[in-house]
């Protein structure tokens, strides 16, 4: 009986004959190469894609978009690119649009403010006296008068100061002279400021007081901490 016969069973019956064995035929040549180039081919792709992310890193590329997306995560205005043509270039206004008046937040000497005074009340006499008062204090008056129909007994404070974005430094001087104020900016484009008596005015701060006032109106505001992404 042949050793590969089954137990139970004669050899008569169940006989592995000959001696040779069927053998899994050697991959074809053809197959190989296929296999070869196509691993060639992801590695070269693995290669080049390392090879440009490492290349943004030394770069400072990639430095650059870290920073960008820290600074839109903070809440912070994101300012354009070093290499945009929009960084460090004055927005252009709109064809026949009048170009904006730049902002003037210096303090000038009272000498240098024009201000027209007007009576928002229905107390006679109050802007010739505050007009006087102002002359004193070195201000240049210009108008004096009671105040438009639109501001007419529509100041519950003590003043209005009107002014465009040419006269913010002007503005805040007259500020600091009335106690409660308060400071609007309009569309003009001079320099010249309105002082708005109104409802609860009496009088102009003391000279003393309204040296206090301007230092505290003056005063630079603390720099917020650096923050962390």
């Amino acid at each position: 009986m042949s050793m590969l016969t089954p137990r139970g069973l004669k050899g008569k019956q169940y006989r592995v004959t000959g001696n040779a064995y069927p053998r899994l035929g050697r991959p074809t040549r053809r197959g190989r190469k296929a296999a070869l180039g196509l691993g060639g081919v992801l590695v070269l792709t693995l290669v080049s894609v390392g090879g440009v992310q490492l290349y943004d890193v030394f770069s400072g590329k990639h430095k650059g978009a870290t920073a960008q997306a820290c600074a839109g995560s903070s809440g912070t205005p994101l300012a354009a690119p070093e290499n945009s043509p929009a960084a460090g270039a004055p927005a252009s206004p709109a064809s026949g649009a009048p170009a904006p008046v730049p902002s003037d937040t210096a303090v000038p000497q009272p000498a240098a403010v024009k201000v027209n005074v007007y009576n928002a009340t229905d107390k006679s006499g109050l802007a010739a006296r505050t007009a006087d008062e102002l002359r004193k204090r070195g201000f240049v008056v210009d108008k004096v008068g009671n105040a438009p129909a639109a501001l007419a007994n529509k100041v519950p404070g003590t003043a209005q100061i009107l002014s465009g974005p040419g006269g913010l430094g002007a503005a805040t001087l007259l500020l600091s002279q009335v106690a409660s104020a308060t400071s609007t900016e309009d569309t003009r484009t001079d320099a010249t400021v309105d002082f708005v008596i109104g409802d609860t005015f009496n009088a102009l701060a003391d000279p003393t007081q309204a040296a206090a006032a301007l230092a505290e109106l003056t005063k630079p505001s603390p720099s917020p901490e650096p923050g962390h992404c």
